[in-house]
């Protein structure tokens, strides 16, 4: 029988809170070693991530602020949330998410707090989809985020990918068919994210249908909604 598709769409959502430490780090050790450095920094630095939807600069982003938060004044902002004042406390941290879709005052406001920022010790991480020459900003903030100190994200390879799943597993005490990964990395989305929060759901469904997490039971859940599959 399978699995009501509300159910699984409900289900879809991380289990847990985004930390520096259960971030995969796969080739990005020089950005998180970076991030953690700015966490007890108390200087100017600017930093700007980018990577596509799914590649985990949100989960970054939101870790570093939390990471900080006991060392330093934060301030962790998405871009509709940002306007025309913007906090600048000296010596804290400003986080910005999706700074592509900031509105016109907001890049104002950003634009300044570059400008004022070095003799304030205001440290800024920002993040968004595209490298910042691609990004469609005013110029002169897009020249302003071209000079800091730039990351993208690396994706992670399917062994990396295959590795994170099955240690993901074990810490869920799931006794999973080896074949269940393959097939998540060779018919689910592609974005780590994604592939766990199926995991999850496989994991629940087995618990609360008596069954073992075997392949016939992911592909019903896959089956039973779309939103598991590739786009």
């Amino acid at each position: 029988m399978g699995v009501p598709r509300q159910q699984m769409l409900l289900d879809l959502k991380p289990e847990q809170a985004p930390t520096l430490d259960n971030f995969v780090v796969g080739a990005n050790g020089e950005l998180l070693q970076r991030l953690r450095d700015l966490c007890d920094s108390h200087s100017f630095e600017a930093l700007y991530v980018w990577g596509a939807r799914g590649s985990g600069k949100s989960h970054l982003l939101a870790a570093t602020a939390d990471a900080a938060t006991p060392r330093r004044p934060v301030a962790l902002l998405s871009a509709a949330d940002a306007g025309g004042d913007l906090p600048l406390t000296p010596g804290s941290l400003l986080v910005i998410d999706d700074i592509e879709a900031l509105k016109a005052e907001a890049q104002v406001a950003l634009f300044r707090a570059f400008n004022a920022a070095r003799f304030t010790g205001l440290a800024l991480l920002l993040a968004g989809q595209e490298p910042p020459l691609r990004l469609g900003l005013r110029e002169d903030l897009r020249t302003r985020v071209g000079q800091t100190l730039i990351y993208e994200i690396q994706a992670l390879s399917d062994e990396e990918k295959a590795a994170a799943l099955r240690r993901h597993a074990i810490e869920r005490g799931m006794l999973m068919d080896p074949a269940v990964v393959h097939y998540l990395l060779r018919h689910g989305r592609r974005d780590l994210p994604s592939l766990m929060a199926v995991l999850n759901s496989l994991d629940r469904a087995s618990l609360e249908q008596k069954r073992p997490p075997t392949l016939p039971l992911l592909r019903e859940l896959m089956q039973t909604s779309f939103d598991l599959e590739k786009e």
